[in-house]
């Protein structure tokens, strides 16, 4: 059994089937449809590392796969299975500051998409720290650390986490 089902664990699905059932519980998101989604995969003890590599590559062919313990998989909902609908309200609400400024919409979405994009692939080739890469970016008294200071002054930061446990708790729930 693979499963997609938010809030069904393993032990859930263990119950309604026989025993000695193979169930692989995984948690992919949405990027999956473009090729570029990230699916956690979390296994019961039945499950050979054979059945286990073979269901990987089955997602690998929609993204990135990490294997994890199924006690992380309401963070994994938090943090990839959710967070693309932030990621889009934030592109939305980039455009609507660039529309504000006179950029026409559909250069706009364009805009912060790549810069998203971009800034994803950074991260992911370089290793480096989310915050050195942000320091890069905010030269000494510059336009992008008056951007940065208006968004620590405005809760950014602390939103997004808030947003993400308040997805745990929901996860928890389900």
């Amino acid at each position: 059994i693979i499963t997609l089902a938010p809030g069904k664990t393993i032990a859930d699905l263990e119950n309604l089937f026989t025993l000695n059932t193979k169930i692989i519980r995984t948690m992919p998101n949405t990027p999956a449809m473009v090729g570029a989604g990230v699916t956690a995969i979390c296994k019961n003890s039945n499950v050979t590392e054979e059945e286990l590599k073979f269901t990987c590559s089955l997602f690998e062919s929609c993204g990135l796969v990490e294997v994890i313990t199924e006690n992380l998989i309401n963070a994994v909902i938090s943090v990839s299975g959710s967070s693309p609908a932030y990621v889009f309200m934030m592109i939305e609400a980039m455009a609507d500051g660039a529309v504000m400024n006179g950029l026409p919409r559909d250069k706009a979405y364009k805009f912060a998409a790549q810069a998203l994009l971009g800034s994803a692939k950074m991260l992911l080739e370089t290793n480096m720290h989310p915050g050195a890469l942000k320091d890069m970016v905010c030269s000494p008294g510059g336009t992008t650390i008056q951007a940065v200071r208006t968004l620590e002054k405005t809760g950014f930061r602390s939103s997004i986490i808030e947003a993400m446990d308040a997805c745990v708790e929901k996860a928890k729930q389900m």
